[in-house]
């Protein structure tokens, strides 16, 4: 059960202790990451737009705010290119493909195959196209779901962004513990494992072929994690917003979110970028990660204290 929500407090708009943390933060932020994985113009965009809709009014200044939980997961997902996963541990290549096709395989011309490599004999462009364009919705769904419970109900807002960044820690957590290679990785170089082997937009070429764009090409060029292919994130995203669009939306668009999950978890084997273990395991870190957000941190109070700032702070 939420815990009461208090009134708002009043501050003012330049507040010179806010200002010089925001400048603080943006200046250390700018540095790390010059350290860690080098100096792009990704991350000045990124300090540019947060300080602008910081500064530029009040409207903007709480967005900004209460969206600081996803900027932090996508400041951790690109730092995970200064700790590759493979450096802690085996990476798993022949064992998941083998498992792969013990539990999922399917008969090709008489000879046992993985559901990848049923699809990658059995392509349609109408499929790529269809694939492509599901799982271009993977980030910009959750984020579109998300600016409209700010909008709605700011609250539930929070719990949703912090399922999401629960979900995304344990994934991580499985990520450094069980590095595994993805399907295309076995197609491309078999089961030897080669370290920082770029990433490859697999079965999603195809997509940017049919469309004559370089749209997943660009994308998987700044990928992160080659061997963080279990569990498939991809296909945890989706259910999240699924899980809180059954709360905050109509039958319609409950459906239609439904639709998009199923739609990438298919696209995740199609195109070859996951296994169904993979896919399974995404699904299986959405439902832990949403149990234990609204079973454990939810019955808190303590957590619904820091909750009820946090909401002040986007609010007031």
């Amino acid at each position: 059960m939420d815990a009461p929500v208090p009134a708002r407090p009043t501050t003012a708009f330049f507040d010179r202790r806010n200002m010089l943390i925001v400048t603080a933060i943006s200046i250390a932020y700018l540095l790390l990451s010059g350290w860690l994985v080098g100096f792009k113009t990704d991350q000045l965009w990124l300090i540019a737009i947060f300080n602008v809709c910081y500064y530029v009014s009040r409207p903007t200044r709480r967005f900004i705010l209460g969206f600081s939980i996803f900027i932090f997961y996508w400041i951790v997902f690109d730092y995970m290119k200064a700790f590759p996963n493979y450096l802690t541990g085996p990476v798993h290549i022949k064992d998941i493909y083998e498992t792969e096709k013990a539990w999922f395989g399917v008969m090709m011309d008489g000879v046992r195959v993985t559901p990848n490599e049923y699809w990658l004999h059995h392509t349609r462009v109408w499929l790529d196209v269809l694939t492509g364009s599901f799982y271009l919705c993977w980030v910009p769904v959750p984020l579109a779901f998300a600016t409209y419970l700010f909008y709605k109900d700011r609250l539930e807002f929070l719990h949703f962004a912090f399922s999401f960044i629960l979900v995304n820690w344990i994934g991580y957590i499985i990520y450094y513990t069980y590095p595994a290679a993805p399907p295309w990785y076995v197609q491309l170089h078999g089961f030897d494992f080669i370290a920082s082997t770029p990433g490859n937009t697999a079965g999603l070429a195809r997509f940017d072929t049919a469309l004559n764009v370089n749209i997943f090409g660009s994308l998987y060029a700044k990928g992160s994690n080659v061997f963080a292919a279990m569990p498939s994130l991809h296909s945890a995203y989706p259910l999240i917003v699924f899980f809180y669009a059954r709360k905050t939306t109509n039958l319609f668009f409950t459906t239609i979110f439904g639709i998009i999950s199923l739609g990438i978890w298919f696209a995740a084997v199609y195109t070859s970028h996951h296994y169904v273990l993979d896919v399974l395991a995404g699904i299986a870190c959405a439902g832990v990660g949403i149990a234990l957000y609204r079973l454990v941190l939810m019955r808190s109070v303590a957590y619904n204290e820091r909750i009820n700032k946090y909401y002040l702070a986007v609010t007031k």
